[in-house]
C-alpha cells in the first residue's frame, strides 16, 4: 500500500520560512494530481495548494497565494511546499495527498506540524 510521509515542519517566528516535503511510495505518484492540506485545531482539513501530475498547473488557496509555492519531483516521488512570510494563522498540521484525496489509497500520513509564533 502506498505511504505518504510528510516532513519539514517546525516552530518558526512570524515572517519566517519552512520547506515541507512529502515522500510517496509506489509507482503511481507521477500520474496523480497532488495537494497539500492543513488542519488547525478545531477546524476542518483544507486544501492549501495543488499541482498537476506534470507540474504544468498549480493552484493556491487565497490565504497562501503569493507566499507558498508547491512543486514536485516525479523522479524522486516527492512533493514540496515552500512556505514564506509565515503568519500565526498558518499554524496547523500539514498533510499531503492526491487531489482529490484517496487516489493512492485510503490512508493519510501522520502530517507535519507547523507552528508560527507571533
Amino acid at each position: 500500500q502506498v505511504q505518504l510521509v510528510e516532513s519539514g515542519g517546525g516552530l518558526v517566528q512570524t515572517g519566517g520560512s519552512l520547506r515541507l516535503s512529502c515522500a510517496a511510495s509506489g509507482r503511481s505518484f507521477s500520474s496523480q494530481a497532488m495537494g497539500w492540506f492543513r488542519q488547525a485545531p478545531g477546524k476542518e482539513r483544507d486544501l492549501v495548494a495543488a499541482i498537476s501530475p506534470s507540474s504544468g498547473s498549480t493552484t493556491y488557496a487565497n490565504s497562501v497565494n503569493g507566499r507558498f509555492t508547491i512543486s514536485r519531483d516525479n523522479a524522486k516521488n516527492t512533493m514540496y511546499l515552500q512556505m514564506s512570510t509565515l503568519k500565526p494563522e498558518d499554524t496547523a498540521l500539514y498533510y499531503c495527498n492526491t487531489n482529490p484525496p484517496g487516489g493512492l489509497g485510503p490512508n493519510w500520513g501522520q502530517g507535519t506540524q507547523v507552528t508560527v509564533s507571533s
